[in-house]
């Protein structure tokens, strides 16, 4: 809906108009109770927002994602498959990844301690930058490994 809200340029005051709308069966039927319910004629956008998670996600699910997120690890994972993973996650923990230098320093640290520490020594500032070189740095490694692989494989046969 906030995507919607901004390509169609929603004013404020309407948001909870144009989103209550689109809800359908028990949807619906939620919102009408929960909205005799509240005492305010007008419901802010915010407000709505918040009775809406309250009921559809509730606080301990919220909690069991953050979760989630502070135990991630890259373990058996490539560095895109963590990052995408990191990304799905972090929209639960918004303090703790709401600027670009706290979300760097948070994926580095669910990084492998060989690949965090290789990337350690560039100083890098931003979560892209962190990202990139990660993954140069991966496939470097992998590149490394099958050389190292192949020439075992051509002194091994012939030796």
């Amino acid at each position: 809906m906030e995507k919607a809200f901004t390509l169609a340029v929603v004013r404020e005051e309407t948001k909870v108009d144009y989103a209550s709308y689109f809800l359908k069966a028990e949807a619906n039927y939620w919102w009408e109770s929960a909205r005799a319910l509240e005492e305010e004629e007008v419901i802010s956008w915010d407000r709505f927002k918040k009775i809406f998670l309250d009921k559809h996600f509730p606080r301990y699910m919220q909690t069991q994602m953050e979760l989630k997120f502070f135990e991630l690890k890259q373990e058996g994972m490539t560095v895109g498959e963590y990052e995408k993973k990191f990304t799905e996650l972090a929209r639960f923990v918004g303090d703790y990844v709401d600027t670009d230098e706290k979300r760097a320093k948070r994926f580095q640290q669910g990084l492998k301690p060989w690949l965090r520490s290789r990337a350690d020594a560039f100083e890098l500032d931003t979560y892209t930058e962190v990202v990139q070189k990660e993954m140069v740095i991966e496939g470097e490694s992998d590149q490394n490994s099958k050389e190292k692989e192949s020439k075992k494989r051509k002194f091994g046969s012939s030796g």
